[in-house]
């Protein structure tokens, strides 16, 4: 008999929805708000809950590797179409414009997608506010693979982000990590002081106006946000491949990965003789789970010394090897834009160069689809984890790594 785990409250906890085949994926009980803190990634099962085709193999099925004629192909393509199953022609958008339109519409299946920058600049602002984006949307998935925080602390942060709940960027109700940690430690002393008991993050949040708002929107997509703090020990390049495929089993294959980031990516048994060959490996690993998976695959990249102390990021300033520019469907760059102003347009315009520091260009630097070397500009709002998604086209014009009046 199965043993039934109880909360401090003295409430049945609910098994892991992935544990039970009938259940629906990530599901939670309908009486519960987002949980109280970010969950570990729930167990995947032995046995993916997932109808297989009998006609149609499946994308992550040894079949997918033989030889196919194109008839063959077109027979399939018939199938899915007849079926009303559109996801390989329907894009997945990141809720960022103009750059939805510039990539086709959004993130496509079986592409990989390089985000760098430097440090501090918004990496990881930007790919967990698609991750939300994407998992916003009715039966699609996010799942956040982070190296460098805690589920909790991707949970606290997009509290933050939904407190100005962009694209409405409301940032006279915006909290921030202190304002936010304030609340928490004030309520909790008071129900201590007043002898009401002990109470729960969720009740907490969802009693104070600050707060309540930033919840309840997080709720819209906490089931369809997958979470993992990777370990550059363990969370190898295999075992994101295997919880990928799994993911797609249970998600019918409507699941984008993110990866933060890729040169933290573990490989084993496979051995490197130095960093490039290791970015060589894990690249072409990522490319090929987001071919044989048919999912599209986000990774952060990290720029490398001359990288950083150069004017303006490129994709070559990337670091590990060539393979980063081969392998990527989409490489998008994001540089401040005040530094990469150009001198005569600071001291021509000192009030609207304070301004720039506030906006981050991000350019299309490659874009097997489309055009590449597409400059946009989106306003960060660094206390709130959040970019204002309403982009526009930079105004100036590209010359030797800035951006000069035209």
């Amino acid at each position: 008999m199965a043993t039934r785990r109880f909360d401090d409250d003295g409430n049945p906890i609910p098994d892991s929805p992935l544990q039970t085949p009938s259940a629906s994926p990530f599901t939670t009980p309908p009486s519960m708000s987002p949980p109280p803190v970010a969950p570990k990634p729930p167990p995947m099962p032995s046995t993916p809950p997932v109808e297989q085709s009998s006609t149609k193999p499946r994308r992550n099925n040894t079949v997918s590797h033989m030889p196919r004629t194109l008839t063959q192909v077109m027979n399939e393509a018939n199938e899915m179409v007849l079926r009303g199953d559109l996801t390989e022609f329907v894009p997945v958008p990141t809720g960022f414009d103009p750059l939805d339109g510039l990539i086709g519409g959004g993130l496509r299946k079986t592409e990989l997608i390089l985000l760098g920058g430097a440090q501090g600049v918004g990496k990881t602002i930007a790919a967990l506010q698609m991750a939300r984006n994407i998992a916003v949307r009715p039966d699609h998935y996010a799942f956040y693979l982070s190296y460098e925080h805690t589920e909790s602390h991707l949970m606290n942060r997009l509290l933050c982000l939904e407190s100005i709940n962009p694209p409405q960027t409301n940032i006279s109700e915006g909290l921030r990590l202190k304002d936010l940690y304030d609340v928490i430690l004030s309520e909790r002393a008071k129900n201590t002081l007043s002898g009401a008991g002990n109470v729960n993050l969720q009740t907490i949040l969802r009693n104070n106006e600050m707060t309540s708002g930033a919840l309840a929107r997080m709720g819209r997509y906490a089931d369809r946000l997958i979470l993992v703090k990777a370990s550059p020990a363990v969370t190898t390049l295999r075992a994101i491949r295997e919880m990928t495929s799994r993911l797609v089993d249970a998600t019918k294959g409507n699941v984008t990965v993110f990866v933060d980031y890729l040169q933290k990516v573990a490989i084993h048994p496979e051995k490197a003789n130095d960093e490039a060959e290791k970015v060589t490996i894990v690249v072409e690993g990522l490319k090929d789970m987001a071919l044989s998976l048919g999912v599209p695959v986000l990774s952060i990249v990290a720029a490398d010394r001359d990288g950083l102390q150069s004017n303006r990021i490129h994709l070559y300033h990337m670091r590990g090897s060539s393979a980063l520019d081969y392998e990527c469907d989409i490489a998008l760059m994001l540089n401040n834009k005040y530094s990469i102003m150009s001198k005569e347009a600071l001291s021509f315009n000192p009030y609207q160069a304070r301004q720039f520091r506030e906006w981050v260009v991000l350019t299309i630097e490659k874009n097997r689809a489309g055009r590449a070397f597409q400059d946009m500009e989106f306003r960060l709002h660094a206390p709130h984890f959040a970019f204002d998604p309403r982009g526009q086209r930079v105004q100036q014009q590209l010359i030797d790594d800035k951006l000069v009046e035209s």
